[in-house]
C-alpha cells in the first residue's frame, strides 16, 4: 500500500468550502412541452457561479439528489431533473431521454454567468448522460447504428455538447443490470416455477448462504453467467419477433405490447463477494481521514440475503415492461453476463458511449457498493485524454456512509460525503473555473 499526501492531494482533499451555502429554496422549473421538470439550485451567497451541473436519470427523481445540495454548497449551480418517464419504467423510450437532457443544457447555458455545463451520471444516470454526450459529439451515426436493438430518431441531430462529465457510481447500463439480475435457472418464461437446480443461485448446494456472504465456485459462476446471457438473448429474440409482428399488422396491438419478465432478483454480486470484489489494478482510494491511498481496492459491502425471497415475488421480482421499454432500456446481447457483452448492441450502455466521448471526465465509485469494478472498466475504456478515477471508502450507492459496512469492518466512514464532494469541487475548479 502506498499513501499519497502530496500537496496536490492536500489541495483537493482540503478544498475549502466557500462561504456560500446550498440554496435553501430551490426554484422549480417546468419544461415545455414535455412532462420534464427540474429543481434549480444556486448558492445562497457568495460569488455567482460560472459552472453548472445537470443531473438526470431514466426514471428516478433527481430533483433532490444529494449532489444538488452538496455542489451548490460548494459554489456551483445545479439542475436536478426528472425525465418524461419519471417513476414509470414501462413508458421508457430510452433514446428520448436525450431530448430532456438537451432542454436542461439549453436552459443552463442561458443562465447569467454560466460558461460551462457538466453532466452528472449517477447510477442509471450514467448510461443516460453518456449516451447523450456520445450522440452530441459523434452525431446520429452513433445512436442510429443498425447493430443496435433500438435506434434514435432524427430529433437527436445537433445536440448541444456538455463541457465535462462526472460519473457518480454509474452502472454499465440498465440493460446490463437487467441481464445480471435474471435468474438463469428459469426453464420456461410462461412458468417461472420450473427451474434448473444446477443453476439455482439460492441453493446452499450451489454456494448460497442465507445468513451472510455466499461463496460460489468458479465453475458454477462460469455456467451461471453464460446462462444469464442465454436467457437474455432468448427474451430479446421473443421481443424482436413480437415487434416485427406488430409492424406487419399481426400483433394483438398496433403500437406496442406488454412484456413481463419474472425472477429478476438473482444478481450474484448482491449477496456474494465472489463476483466483482473490487478493482483489478491499484487505484486511488479516498479514505475516511481525507488521504488517498493507491492500492487494490476491495468493496466492503454487506450481503443482501433478502434476494432469495424477493426473486419469487410480483412486487420486487417481476419487471412489468413494454416491448419498447425492454428493447430500448433493458436488453443487450451477450455471451456472458460479466465479461463477454456486446456493449454496442444497445444505446443504454455506458462503456459503449464512453469510447466516443472526448471531454474531461471524473469517474467515481462507492466503496460500500458493487460497482467498483464496473467503474474501473469505465475508466479503462473512456476515450477522454483528461480522465480521473477515485473510489470513496465505505460509501454506499447513495454517497453516504455505509453503516452496515462499519459493523463488518469496525471502521468509521463518517466523512465520505464531505471528502467525495470536496474532491469533485477541486477537480471541477481546476478545469473549468
Amino acid at each position: 500500500m502506498r499513501n499519497i499526501v502530496a500537496a496536490v492531494f492536500g489541495l483537493i482533499l482540503g478544498f475549502a468550502v466557500v462561504a456560500a451555502q446550498a440554496q435553501s429554496n430551490p426554484r422549480y422549473i417546468q419544461f415545455q412541452p414535455s412532462a420534464t421538470k427540474g429543481a434549480l439550485y444556486v448558492p445562497d451567497s457568495g460569488p455567482a457561479p460560472h459552472v453548472a451541473f445537470l443531473t438526470i436519470h431514466r426514471t428516478a427523481n433527481f430533483m433532490s439528489l444529494i449532489a444538488t445540495r452538496e455542489l451548490a454548497r460548494r459554489g456551483f449551480m445545479v439542475l436536478g431533473m426528472n425525465p418524461r418517464s419519471d417513476n414509470n419504467e414501462a413508458i421508457v423510450n430510452f433514446e428520448n431521454v436525450a431530448l430532456d437532457i438537451r432542454q436542461g443544457i439549453e436552459f443552463l447555458r442561458k443562465q447569467p454567468g454560466i460558461t460551462k455545463v457538466i453532466l452528472i451520471g449517477h447510477s442509471g444516470g450514467g448510461p443516460a448522460t453518456t449516451f447523450y454526450q456520445a450522440t452530441a459529439e459523434q452525431g446520429l451515426s452513433f445512436c442510429q447504428d443498425p447493430h443496435k436493438l433500438t435506434r434514435c430518431s432524427d430529433a437527436l441531430k445537433d445536440l448541444p455538447k456538455a463541457d465535462g462529465m462526472l460519473l457518480l457510481d454509474a452502472h454499465p447500463g440498465n440493460t446490463v443490470n437487467t441481464m445480471r439480475s435474471l435468474n438463469p435457472a428459469v426453464l420456461d418464461e410462461a412458468d417461472p416455477t420450473r427451474i434448473d437446480p444446477a443453476l439455482d443461485p439460492f441453493s446452499p448446494a450451489n454456494g448460497f448462504n442465507p445468513n451472510g456472504q455466499s461463496v460460489y465456485s468458479e465453475a458454477f459462476m462460469a455456467r451461471y453467467f453464460k446462462a444469464q446471457a442465454a436467457r437474455m438473448n432468448r427474451l430479446i429474440d421473443k421481443a424482436v419477433a413480437m415487434r416485427a409482428a406488430i409492424k406487419d399488422g399481426h400483433g394483438s396491438t398496433t403500437d406496442d405490447a406488454p412484456f413481463i419478465v419474472y425472477r429478476d432478483r438473482a444478481r450474484l454480486m448482491d449477496f456474494s463477494m465472489s463476483v466483482h470484489p473490487g478493482t483489478k489494478a491499484p487505484q486511488k482510494l479516498l479514505k475516511n481521514d481525507g488521504t488517498i491511498s493507491v492500492q487494490i481496492i476491495n468493496s466492503v459491502r454487506a450481503p443482501q440475503v433478502q434476494s432469495a425471497r424477493l426473486d419469487k415475488t410480483l412486487s420486487n421480482g417481476t419487471a412489468f415492461l413494454t416491448l419498447t421499454s425492454f428493447l430500448s432500456a433493458n436488453a443487450i446481447r451477450a455471451h456472458d453476463s460479466i465479461d463477454d457483452i456486446d456493449w454496442c448492441s444497445a444505446n443504454n450502455s455506458t462503456p459503449c458511449a464512453l469510447r466516443q466521448i472526448s471531454v474531461p471526465i471524473l469517474i467515481t465509485a462507492m466503496g460500500g457498493h458493487y460497482f467498483i469494478r464496473d467503474n474501473e472498466i469505465h475508466y479503462e475504456v473512456a476515450a477522454s485524454k483528461d480522465k480521473d478515477f477515485v473510489v470513496a471508502e465505505g460509501a454506499v450507492h447513495g454517497m453516504v456512509p455505509c453503516e452496515a459496512c462499519s459493523k463488518i469492518t469496525g471502521q468509521s466512514y463518517a466523512n465520505v460525503t464531505k471528502n467525495l464532494y470536496d474532491y469533485i469541487a477541486a477537480w471541477t475548479t481546476k478545469r473549468f473555473e
